[in-house]
């Protein structure tokens, strides 16, 4: 059943499971309740992250505590499901199955299809073309190279896997336009944001460095060259 989008709702950022774990491993979760207070907007997850970061990890002892926090987010709606803004798991489960049939039928090798997306961010490249059609702004936070590359910047990732797996790429073109229009972000730059405005708790030269690259080290993919170029634009503006 469709349901109304919320009037209210003008903008959007759409979380993969990958980007909150970092925040959650890095010990940021605060700093995301902090950007949460600043954004005039919803924080998102689909149910396929939900079942990423909270379901399936309740069930296993590693990783039942990141679980614990994740579930605080979404019960004190910091980060909500797609339904507070009139969006059914119907309609974004049958755009997401459209989404993994284009990205993995993009790319094919020695005859093969080459398997590129998995469910999660295939759900919230979904919900952002849903929540566009229906006039609503959104970003989606994806750590995750392979997809960021694909929206950004298909024929490198084209080359990328082809160097990868040592065989030619070819594309299916007509599967490309599927995955234009997408704004997205990285953890390292949504942190980036509440560092410049304030949102960090700790004081020092080091803080900006030491925020970057705990997530990177808890799986955002960020170069040390972009760390330090982040540094000297923050510089720049101070």
């Amino acid at each position: 059943m469709k349901t109304s989008l919320s009037q209210s709702v003008k903008k959007v950022i759409i979380f993969d499971a990958g980007a909150l774990i970092s925040f959650s491993m890095a010990g940021l979760l605060g700093l995301l309740a902090e950007l949460k207070k600043e954004f005039n907007g919803k924080f998102l997850i689909t149910s396929g992250v939900k079942g990423e970061i909270i379901d399936r990890p309740l069930k296993i002892k590693r990783f039942e505590l990141e679980a614990l926090r994740a579930k605080r987010l979404l019960d004190s709606k910091i980060i909500e499901l797609p339904d507070s803004v009139g969006v059914s798991d119907d309609e974004i489960s049958k755009r997401t199955n459209e989404m993994l049939d284009f990205a993995n039928t993009l790319f094919k090798g020695n005859g093969k299809d080459v398997h590129i997306m998995d469910l999660g961010e295939a759900s919230c490249l979904a919900l952002s073309a849903i929540l566009r059609e229906r006039g609503v702004e959104s970003l989606i936070v994806i750590d995750e190279r392979t997809t960021r590359m694909l929206v950004e910047k298909p024929d490198n990732l084209r080359k990328f896997l082809g160097k990868k797996f040592h065989i030619n790429i070819s594309v299916q073109k007509k599967n490309v336009d599927a995955f234009k229009d997408f704004q997205i972000i990285r953890s390292p730059e949504l942190a980036y944001i509440g560092y410049k405005k304030g949102l960090v708790r700790l004081k020092g030269a080091l803080v900006l460095d030491a925020l970057l690259y705990a997530l990177k080290f808890k799986g955002a993919s960020i170069s040390d060259v972009e760390i330090e170029e982040m540094k000297k634009m923050a510089r720049k503006k101070n």
